[in-house]
């Protein structure tokens, strides 16, 4: 999908004592999985050990021609691994702050997003 891909900022949503969680996050779309880069100290990381039931808005904004992909999805914390190091480097390869602030393994999780509902719009 051509539009997941062009961009590279989201909205992702956690929840707490049912009050949501908003905040916007970098990602990478690779293999029809999305990934997020998180810090341990997190809001969103604490609400995720308690409830991996998430929400993601992917989407861009243009008067008359708004597009946008939202999820709902479960979500799994990779820390450590092959599959670590290959999201890793291709955040590395895409993002100018990763390679400013570079971390390893359990200092810093990825996100695996796995879309159970999808919705969109204004998307060929």
């Amino acid at each position: 999908m051509k539009f997941l891909f062009s961009l590279e900022e989201a909205r992702f949503a956690t929840c707490h004592d049912n009050i949501p969680h908003v905040k916007p996050v970098s990602y990478i779309f690779h293999k029809d999985i999305i990934w997020i880069a998180i810090d341990y100290d997190t809001r969103a990381f604490q609400n995720i050990k308690k409830n991996p039931n998430t929400g993601i808005v992917i989407d861009q904004y243009k008067p008359g021609g708004h597009k946008a992909v939202c999820l709902q999805e479960r979500v799994d914390i990779v820390e450590r691994g092959e599959e670590f190091m290959r999201t890793y480097k291709l955040f590395y390869k895409k993002f100018k702050w990763v390679r400013d602030e570079p971390w390893g393994e359990k200092e810093a999780p990825f996100l695996r997003i796995i879309p159970q509902n999808k919705t969109s719009w204004g998307i060929n």
